[in-house]
């Protein structure tokens, strides 16, 4: 399918989602919509449909680049720490300055986010057996130290209940005026794109991008920049999405080979367009009421990635 079909297919999709919910709301209802009917739709329903597709291309296009970076297909944010990093320093956010705005706490998460992928990526380059298997191991233990010690602080401060529920993705929340940081992903997607043909480069490693004059340092921290700031605010609108950065670049790849420039605009659509079908699904299989997106792509997600790890064996 070409690009204009996935850009068709994903306005289709995005205009279903606006009208599912439990208050009935058709198409020619627009036309000559009452208050109530106004209101649902600019508060609720247009932004959470907006937030969906910037989350779905921000944690896509994150775990595309993370897997260029490591040179390994199962690094995601789920696999390499990262949104634990990012719900650690929510924590450290929400305890050092409670009455900080969102913009303050995604500031924070976005610091830890990054330090906490630079250390990744060292552990990483100190392994000597980087087998496709063991380097999104190291990463998920890496993520579990991080975890244990957000538990640790919630538990200590009495704010567990909190903190778990930061651990599943809900969009159910998503109001205008509380999702507008996520427009904070764009600009990294911008960069990820002109920088594509680099990060082609690295994955094929330091030494090979050394001597095609290329600052491998500078380009492996631009990336990184991009995926902490993409998950900070994705972890604070509206909580984590487990696998989607893993799932969608490998589906992506399969299909369309590894060549960044050409694949960075499916993986971003095809992304979008997951999260906008899960988040259907959600809202649909228990009607009216609703099961987190979180939960939904971590079933589809998880049955995938047992998929890709058995078809790689």
């Amino acid at each position: 399918m070409k690009i204009a079909g996935y850009l068709v297919l994903l306005v289709l999709v995005a205009c279903i989602s606006v009208f599912i919910g439990v208050k009935d709301i058709s198409v020619t209802d627009i036309f000559h919509a009452d208050e109530e009917q106004k209101l649902i739709l600019t508060v609720s329903r247009i932004p959470r449909t907006i937030s969906l597709v910037l989350a779905g291309i921000g944690l896509s296009v994150s775990g595309l680049i993370l897997q260029q970076i490591t040179q390994n297909k199962f690094v995601s944010p789920t696999t390499a720490g990262t949104l634990d990093a990012a719900k650690l320093g929510l924590l450290i956010a929400f305890l050092w300055v409670p009455e900080g705005g969102l913009f303050n706490k995604a500031l924070t998460a976005f610091a830890f986010t990054f330090v906490a992928s630079l250390v990744f990526l060292n552990i990483t380059d100190r392994i000597r057996y980087r087998n496709i298997i063991f380097v999104p191991l190291v990463g998920i233990m890496f993520g579990n130290i991080l975890s244990s010690v957000t538990s640790f602080f919630a538990y200590r401060n009495n704010i567990v209940q909190n903190v778990n529920a930061w651990l599943v993705g809900d969009f159910s929340s998503v109001l205008k005026g509380n999702y507008e940081v996520l427009f904070f992903s764009v600009p990294a997607i911008l960069v990820t794109y002109l920088y594509a043909n680099k990060f082609t480069v690295v994955g094929m490693g330091e030494t090979f991008s050394r001597n095609l004059g290329l600052n491998y340092r500078q380009v492996v921290n631009t990336g990184l920049f991009c995926v902490s700031l993409t998950v900070s605010v994705v972890i604070i609108t509206v909580g984590a999405i487990p696998f989607l950065g893993l799932v969608v670049p490998n589906i992506i790849s399969l299909i369309y080979g590894d060549n960044l420039r050409k694949t960075l605009p499916y993986t971003a659509l095809f992304g979008a367009l997951f999260l906008l079908v899960c988040d259907i699904a959600g809202r649909l299989v228990m009607f009216p009421f609703e099961v987190p997106i979180g939960v939904i792509v971590g079933i589809v997600g998880g049955v995938m990635f047992l998929i890709l790890l058995l078809r790689k064996k």
